[in-house]
């Protein structure tokens, strides 16, 4: 597993999403790189941190500029 495979799994990881043969390769990867170890680490502060924003708290306005955004970074991302 490489680091750029390793960050878009982060997400399923957490949510126990990752099938028991990539829940290894996974975890077998932060043994060996600390730069996504790390970036794991943090993740998991920022979730215990800020837990989970409920749709119902933010304003439609918010809600429409956070989904304008994602749906930008998710269109770049799949034409690289």
């Amino acid at each position: 597993m490489n680091c750029k495979e390793f960050v878009e799994l982060v997400t399923d990881y957490f949510e126990g999403a990752l099938p028991a043969p990539d829940v290894e390769r996974f975890e077998h990867h932060i043994e060996d790189c600390f730069w996504c170890a790390r970036y794991l680490e943090q993740m998991r502060v920022t979730i215990d941190s800020v837990g989970r924003i409920d749709e119902d708290s933010i304003s439609p306005d918010a809600k429409d500029a956070l989904l304008h955004e994602f749906r930008n970074w998710n269109a770049e991302r799949q034409a690289s």
